[in-house]
């Protein structure tokens, strides 16, 4: 196993008043050249939110981007004519394919929103871009392992232009859950949302995360109640 960890404290930081971004790799004025990206895993910002604040137009081309909100609502549209608004407990994808615009603003005009956006090189450059999203029972991450974006088309889960998998669990303290890496060469991204866990010997507090290559699969063991998100890619 070859693993790296990335302590939430060391993410790069940025604060616009209406949002406070923390950025897990290089992202707009925020450089570290030891963090481009994790192999076609290119973005991961926790975002924040302010009520009635957002995101205007702006463009996308061949990335595939996945939303997770964590709290709060989040209005989504795109010049493809998607007009949606996403909740905790759902998660959108959009592939931006040959390219589109689309805004993202907090839909409360009294609470803030809290997000996860991951952005991930796709396989397949150029497609017509595509949105779409789901909302995902709790109870099947519940001290389990539930996937919630895969390359295979059906109806459980989100599809993605890449073999990547992206899965949520909640596990109580004390208990374990083992990853098994779903395609042979992938690595996977452990980011702990909530919680202190175990990896290998290692600890992760709230937002840190662990970035692993050369396993077969993965134990995390909960040292208190804790969300985990893994996120496998392909390395190259």
């Amino acid at each position: 196993m070859k693993k790296r960890i990335f302590k939430s404290g060391d993410r790069g930081k940025a604060d616009h008043g209406w949002l406070i971004a923390r950025h897990s790799f290089s992202f707009a004025n925020y450089y570290d050249p030891e963090k481009i990206r994790f192999g076609t895993l290119r973005v991961l910002n926790d975002d924040i939110v302010k009520p009635s604040m957002g995101f205007g137009k702006h463009p996308h081309d061949n990335m595939e981007i996945v939303t997770i909100p964590l709290k709060g609502e989040l209005a989504h549209e795109d010049s493809t004519g998607n007009k949606e608004v996403i909740y905790a407990d759902e998660v959108q994808i959009m592939s931006a394919g040959s390219g589109l615009t689309h805004s993202e603003f907090n839909n409360s005009e009294t609470e803030e929103v809290n997000l996860l956006q991951i952005w991930v090189f796709p396989k397949v450059k150029d497609i017509e871009p595509r949105y779409d999203q789901k909302k995902f029972n709790p109870e099947d991450r519940y001290n389990k392992i539930q996937t919630i974006v895969s390359p295979e088309k059906n109806e459980n889960t989100l599809w993605i232009n890449q073999n990547a998998y992206f899965s949520l669990s909640d596990l109580d303290k004390d208990l374990k859950v083992n990853y098994k890496i779903k395609s042979k060469g992938n690595g996977v991204y452990v980011f702990l949302i909530e919680g202190k866990a175990e990896i290998d010997k290692d600890i992760l507090d709230k937002r840190d995360a662990a970035g692993i290559e050369e396993a077969d699969n993965i134990e995390v063991k909960a040292l208190e109640n804790s969300r985990l998100l893994f996120i496998e890619v392909p390395m190259n």
